[in-house]
């Protein structure tokens, strides 16, 4: 038993409307003639309509999928670097653990304590920013496909 692949939303839209025109033809056929030139008229305004209206979908469809696509990049470059970070900071961590018990005096423990809390607070603030400019970045670059969609909405708005 063959199996049909399922129809699309845009193939049955398509559908409904050639079944509806081709229903409008033939019964402009049976009319007198300024009626139906005024239906040919209605049906080629209707047909162009209709494909203003499944481009700007298709357009809008596309967008979606640009900004999924640009936004799952960019967290994954985040999660990525969030995940480098971390190591980084485990390995320092067990470094300085390892430098601790090897020290010889309660003052060499105070000052290896002081030392790498303080290059830890600049290295935390270093990476703080880092992941700030990366997750800004995905944000922005993930809205940028519906910002360019809205300029063209605006612009067919305009022209119309």
């Amino acid at each position: 038993m063959a199996t049909t692949a399922p129809k699309t939303a845009a193939a049955k839209s398509d559908e409904a409307v050639e079944e509806t025109l081709a229903t409008a033809s033939k019964i402009a056929a049976d009319v007198p003639a300024p009626v139906r030139e005024l239906a040919e008229k209605s049906v080629q305004q209707a047909k162009d309509g209709y494909a203003r209206w499944k481009a700007a979908a298709e357009e809008t469809s596309d967008a979606f999928e640009d900004a999924l696509a640009t936004s799952s990049k960019g967290y994954k470059e985040f999660s990525r670097k969030s995940v480098e970070l971390t190591r980084s900071n485990v390995n320092a961590h067990f470094d300085f653990l390892q430098a601790l018990i090897g020290a010889k005096s309660v003052s060499q423990a105070i000052e290896l304590q002081t030392s790498f809390a303080r290059q830890q607070f600049e290295v935390l603030s270093g990476q703080a920013k880092e992941l700030s400019s990366l997750a800004q970045k995905a944000a922005t670059d993930g809205t940028k496909p519906f910002q360019d969609l809205a300029s063209k909405t605006a612009r067919f708005a305009q022209s119309q």
